[in-house]
């Protein structure tokens, strides 16, 4: 058998994502909440555990986590869907979506990675429009792709990753009246940025909102939630696999709704650290990094940043490295961690340098 002859040609050109495990002693490279849940919420946890048949499949669909979320967002039930995680949210709009083959893809570079990842495995035709120099959206040009390849997905992060910013309100507005498909917004990011797109789900039928827990403390449970409009979600809950959120994930995430003043008291804690981080690297001659309205900060190092990356790496200090010969090219990627692990990667980073 020549495998070659039988995988998808977009699977065949890429590489696996790359979520390599290394030894550290501070881990800042996948944008994680730092703090674990407190004893209590984990007591609240195994009390529940023991009410639950293992042997028995979890509820199609998650109808209580809908409900609760629907009632936490403010929308209606019918707005919501449940994912395991914001990446099986992409694939279900991505397989669900689009009328022609092969469809277009839009959103800008750089961005996640997994848009692009999961338009390739679905055989979709990507357009990449790159940002700006303030890393901001080319509005002119998305709105000149649009016109000329009419995708039927287009995909923005708000605020973005791995650049750490919100893009431009208007832009986006522009780009909701331009565009005939969807435009999601993946606000992963949101409860950083304080900035988001929900209250206006009625102004525009084609806006889908991404969530996620991963980002306040929760990235084991690999939640994600997707609000949109009704009929939308009806369609899409036809391509959801039946059983796709776990039972412990369904409790948990019901968990985060009912505490949710605790889970935010953690987030506000995390966006003081990424002042006092910003100072920090913006103090060390030869880093200059980037306002972030995120849980991590995109900077730059014009001396040797590859070696700079090594060397820290080689001290048991983990973070995001890029290859990209754009705009990224002297960049790199620090998540927001505890005071202790912020202080001793900035330590680490001067000894380094």
């Amino acid at each position: 058998m020549d495998i070659e002859k039988i995988i998808k040609r977009g699977v065949l050109s890429q590489e696996a994502y790359p979520a390599e495990e290394r030894p550290y002693r501070i881990k800042l490279d996948a944008n994680e909440n730092p703090y674990p849940l407190s004893s209590a919420l984990k007591r609240i946890i195994f009390e529940r555990l023991q009410t639950v048949s293992l042997n028995r499949y979890p509820a199609p669909g998650s109808p209580g986590l809908r409900a609760a979320f629907a009632r936490y967002y403010g929308v209606d039930e019918e707005m919501v869907l449940i994912g395991n995680g914001s990446d099986e949210l992409i694939q279900i709009l991505m397989t669900a979506v689009g009328s022609s083959c092969p469809c277009s893809i839009l959103f800008p570079t750089p961005t996640f990675a997994m848009y692009g990842i999961s338009a390739l495995n679905t055989g979709y035709r990507i357009v990449e429009v790159p940002l700006n120099e303030r890393l901001d959206l080319d509005t002119d040009a998305m709105l000149a792709a649009i016109a000329d390849a009419q995708p039927p997905l287009i995909f923005l992060s708000y605020p973005n990753n791995p650049t750490g910013r919100c893009f431009d309100r208007g832009g986006i507005e522009k780009i909701l009246e331009a565009s005939s498909g969807l435009v999601v917004l993946d606000e992963a990011y949101g409860n950083f940025s304080g900035k988001t797109f929900l209250g206006d789900l009625d102004r525009w039928d084609n806006l889908v909102i991404l969530r996620t827990l991963s980002k306040v403390g929760l990235a084991a449970l690999r939640l994600g939630i997707l609000i949109g409009r009704p009929p939308l979600v009806h369609q899409l809950n036809k391509v959801r696999l039946p059983y796709n959120v776990n039972i412990f994930s369904q409790i948990v995430g019901g968990l985060f709704v009912e505490h949710s003043e605790k889970f935010m008291e953690l987030v506000d804690r995390i966006i003081a650290d990424r002042k006092w981080l910003s100072d920090e690297l913006m103090a060390i001659e030869g880093i200059n990094p980037y306002p972030s309205d995120a849980n991590f900060i995109l900077f730059s190092c014009f001396t040797g940043k590859d070696d700079v990356y090594a060397r820290l790496v080689e001290r048991g200090v983990l973070i995001k490295n890029f290859m990209s010969p754009a705009v990224l090219r002297n960049c790199m990627r620090v998540t927001v961690g505890t005071t202790e692990e912020n202080r001793g990667f900035i330590e680490t980073l001067k000894g380094v340098l």
